[in-house]
């Protein structure tokens, strides 16, 4: 079982795509880990030696920022925008869309579910 950054990665996955269980770690970034491992692509995880797995830990630790520092400096960067009061720093606040999506319809993943509100009564007509 290899063991990186606290997170236990799938032994019969290839080592290309079981890199891609960690945060911050995504396909290019992987085969790049790899390449400077001198590892293949194809090799699963569960065939890594215990030496193949050190390299690859020291090869990240180096060299990528991944999970509860990635995860944090992240957060840390969102707090910075809403703290100074930027546009984006307020639709963050507000739990809106950031990048300029339309709000009238749509955006339902930011806004959350629809909050249905009454409309206007008809006002009886007098004969």
């Amino acid at each position: 079982m290899a063991r990186i950054a606290g997170i236990d990665l799938p032994k019969k996955k290839r080592s290309e795509i079981g890199l891609t269980y960690l945060y911050g770690i995504g396909r290019t970034s992987a085969r790049d880990i790899l390449q400077k491992a001198g590892i293949s692509y194809d090799k699963k995880i569960g065939d890594l030696n215990d030496e193949e797995v050190a390299k690859i830990r020291s090869i990240i630790t180096a060299d990528y920022k991944v999970e509860g520092a990635l995860r944090s400096e992240t957060q840390m960067n969102i707090k910075r925008l809403m703290d100074i009061g930027c546009y984006r720093g307020i639709r963050h606040r507000r739990g809106l869309p950031v990048r300029g999506q339309r709000t009238r319809t749509n955006a339902r993943t930011r806004k959350g579910r629809r909050k249905t509100v009454a409309g206007k009564k008809k006002v009886a007509a007098k004969t």
